[in-house]
């Protein structure tokens, strides 16, 4: 029987397909053995709003029941049900038995025992599987620095935290910044960085549509709007007079003012959020991809997904100064590195400009190729042991 592979995900299947469901839907598809896997979406509660529940079960009125069905070939999914209020004090504390409890349900369905469980989040998931189950801890971002970002109290996501690492079998790290931290508290975790589909960019097809009269040069940030990005660069970019085009969902209460200012410039173009199969025709449009982060604790830990998107592209990037950053700088001279709001806008109007031969273009893929998600799925079957 193939083995399986439970990965509890920070984010529902629904949402921004992010490094979670790729890793999930490579290992069923480039591991050196073929895998199974139940993803375990966040729980939803009675009264979530619909448009928080994922396009399945977005119909429904209520959910009173977890939801268990096939998603895709050898991946089934459960979206569990948490009590209202589930993030809560004094609440939380039930959410996460009743959790396990649905998973262990799904399991017994199916029929199945699991070789790994993989949690993508801090909370109480770990070490309950039984003892030929590999734990793995699954840290994407630094939850720690984003627990202000996300309205929750640091110091207990602390604790989540360490009693995570101590249950975890193997500790997978996004970057060695949380990687040192992690160590730190008694861990011994391995860099694990994010990947990219480089064969989803292969070819891009035709470009996407822009307002007429839009510049001809265009820079691109494909992502979510939200308070990671540091909205002054965007200025500074726009302030160029090059087109600037936003792929992506806008957070509603991030810098409000400011982004409908830069919006109803004449040469800004906000295409919204786009599904992941849609995005090459986005990237056929821009000469330059820009990946313009914050200077903050959690962007610091992390590992932007768009930069290896970009460079899979056979674009060139121009990023923020991000740790993650400057080291895929190191592999190719197609990413700059902006200082300050000016110098960044400048290096993109320079990297827009600039006529790539096809030996760069190919040599920006070649890096992509070496960050696939397919490279990372052999890399975790080996780790986790699940190779026979």
């Amino acid at each position: 029987m193939r083995p399986l592979v439970v990965v509890a995900s920070g984010v529902t299947w629904d949402g921004v397909k992010g490094s979670e469901r790729q890793l999930a839907e490579s290992l069923t598809r480039h591991a050196d053995i073929d895998i199974d896997i139940l993803w375990v979406d966040p729980p939803v509660s009675p009264v979530t709003p619909a448009r928080f529940r994922g396009t399945v079960s977005a119909g429904a009125s209520r959910m009173w029941r977890p939801l268990l069905r096939s998603q895709a070939p050898r991946i089934a999914r459960l979206t569990p049900v948490g009590p209202p209020g589930w993030t809560r004090p004094g609440v939380r504390s039930l959410t996460w038995p009743l959790v396990r409890a649905q998973i262990a349900w799904a399991l017994r369905k199916a029929g199945r025992r699991p070789d790994a469980f993989i949690a993508c989040t801090q909370h109480d998931l770990l070490g309950r599987w039984g003892d030929r189950v590999v734990d793995v801890l699954y840290g994407t971002d630094d939850w720690v620095a984003g627990a202000t970002l996300m309205n929750q109290d640091a110091h207990f996501v602390l604790r989540e935290e360490r009693e995570a690492l101590a249950r975890a079998d193997l500790v997978l790290a996004v970057g060695p910044e949380l990687a040192e931290r992690w160590h730190e508290l008694g861990a011994h975790p391995i860099v694990f960085p994010n990947g990219c589909d480089p064969e989803a960019y292969h070819h891009l097809g035709r470009p996407g549509p822009v307002p007429d009269e839009f510049p001809a040069r265009v820079a691109g940030l494909v992502g979510q709007l939200s308070d990671r990005i540091d909205i002054s660069v965007l200025e500074a970019v726009a302030d160029t007079g090059i087109g600037l085009l936003l792929v992506g969902p806008r957070e509603p209460g991030w810098e409000q003012g400011r982004v409908d200012g830069l919006l109803q410039r004449p040469n800004v173009h906000h295409v919204g959020a786009v599904p992941f199969e849609q995005l090459p025709q986005w990237f056929a449009r821009i000469d330059v991809g820009i990946t313009p982060y914050a200077d903050t604790p959690f962007n610091r830990a992390s590992f932007p997904l768009k930069t290896l998107e970009y460079l899979a592209a056979g674009l060139p990037v121009v990023s923020t100064d991000l740790p993650a950053s400057k080291r895929l700088a190191d592999e190719t001279d197609s990413i700059q590195i902006g200082g300050n709001a000016r110098g960044f806008a400048d290096a993109v109007v320079k990297a827009a400009i600039d006529q790539a031969s096809p030996d760069v273009v190919a040599q920006r893929r070649s890096v992509a190729r070496r960050h696939s998600w397919a490279a990372r799925a052999e890399t975790f079957t080996r780790l986790a042991g699940l190779l026979r």
